[in-house]
């Protein structure tokens, strides 16, 4: 019997969207299953979110046909400065500051809202011929065998592909019915997300500011705004959310300063709990985990959705490649070529992420000189800030074809 499509693709937030555009950019079909209505999906509203988009990450959006409708909402990150300190006081004089300049290669990231980003992937998703879209519906169960595999519906319609893409986030319910298991720690903090307006020009610099709870970064947004990520722990999260907006705004100053000059809260706030979650598998025949359902990590470098479009490059140039030698997209040997591609890399980050934050969010007296003195030594050695500032730009490692700006 002939399958519905090439690949099943369970969840259609960001990544899911993406993975069926690229695949589509290679000549596969897909169907992409979402839980929530389109409308929801596209929704104009901030939800707080914005995503620093790696200089690597916009040439797949640019492969993909995205990034010309992107551009005029992205803003450049153009310099990151890190440093040290306490709330109140003034940050420590060891910092490391990143300059573009100092690359000549643009700005190491643009910084998108996610509602910008979800509106233009859902857009050209409604434009893709290759692309079947079901929403609201709800995948119940799943099956993988030698011929194929198959997604249940609530409805109970049974999609049949070739393979399945599960995108079904951190708590993946495919992967937990494949037996995949996940290492998983709370970190005990509570990510706080805000946008703030602000008077004079950010000039596209983005500020990592670790305190003793957390780090609290300050990422540009377009027209003089920025997007706040601030580590609480749970407790001090629950009462600062709580607080009515003039109390909420004295402690985002207490953190924030004035070096902005006058600041006012754009829209509402928003709490999310942060956890590092990391699958022991990506893949099993017929099936490969992606983005939050293979790795989530700490906020704190702003490289989750970096991970995700990093698999996004890779599984396709995979399955593309496969599919133009005639080999079968599901067997464990492609599948594998993706898992042994990407997942000693998302572990990397993830485990890199996990070990700033537990070394900058303490008030340790023992650390706290250590570190600062190890900000400013790497940032008074000029291979050392160019190593980081390639790693920030997303441009090491053996990148996927459309991370580097050629086709599939």
């Amino acid at each position: 019997m002939k399958p519905d499509t090439d690949v099943l693709i369970a969840g259609g937030g960001i990544a899911g969207c993406l993975m069926a555009l690229a695949l589509a950019r290679g000549g596969l079909s897909s169907v992409l299953c979402d839980s929530l209505p389109a409308q929801a999906r596209g929704a104009a509203g901030f939800d707080g979110r914005a995503y620093a988009i790696a200089a690597s990450c916009a040439r797949l959006l640019d492969g993909l046909g995205l990034w010309e409708r992107l551009q005029t909402f992205a803003e450049p990150m153009r310099d990151i400065v890190v440093s040290d300190g306490r709330i109140g006081a003034a940050p420590s004089p060891f910092f490391l500051h990143f300059d573009h300049r100092e690359g000549d290669a643009g700005p190491f990231a643009w910084m998108l809202e996610d509602r910008i980003l979800r509106r233009a992937a859902l857009e050209a998703v409604a434009e893709e011929p290759l692309i079947d879209h079901r929403a609201p519906v709800r995948v119940t169960d799943h099956e993988t065998g030698p011929a194929g595999a198959s997604l249940t519906l609530e409805d109970g319609t049974r999609l049949t592909g070739r393979l399945i893409i599960a995108c079904d986030g951190r708590q993946s319910a495919i992967a937990a019915r494949a037996g995949i298991r996940h290492m998983r720690r709370d970190y005990g903090q509570t990510g706080l997300v805000c946008a703030v307006a602000h008077d004079r020009p950010h000039e596209g610099v983005a500020h990592e500011y670790f305190l003793p709870a957390g780090p609290f970064a300050i990422l540009p947004l377009p027209r003089n705004r920025v997007s706040l990520v601030w580590t609480e722990t749970p407790a001090n999260a629950r009462r600062i959310i709580g607080l009515p907006d003039a109390d909420f705004h004295d402690e985002l100053r207490a953190r924030f300063g004035d070096f902005l000059g006058e600041t006012r809260l754009e829209g509402k706030r928003y709490s999310y709990p942060l956890t590092l979650s990391l699958a022991e598998e990506y893949v099993r025949p017929r099936l490969a985990l992606l983005g939050d359902a293979a790795h989530g990590i700490h906020p704190l470098a702003g490289q989750g959705l970096n991970l995700a479009l990093k698999d996004v490059g890779a599984l396709a140039e995979v399955l593309v490649d496969a599919t133009r030698i005639g080999e079968d997209i599901g067997s464990p040997l492609t599948l594998e070529r993706y898992q042994s591609w990407r997942r000693f890399d998302a572990t990397a980050v993830a485990l890199a992420c996990d070990g700033l934050n537990r070394l900058f969010s303490n008030d340790n007296p023992l650390l706290r000189p250590l570190r600062d003195i190890g900000l400013g030594l790497v940032g008074r050695l000029p291979a050392a800030r160019r190593f980081f500032m390639r790693e920030a730009a997303g441009g090491m490692g053996d990148l996927p074809r459309l991370l580097r700006g050629r086709p599939l």
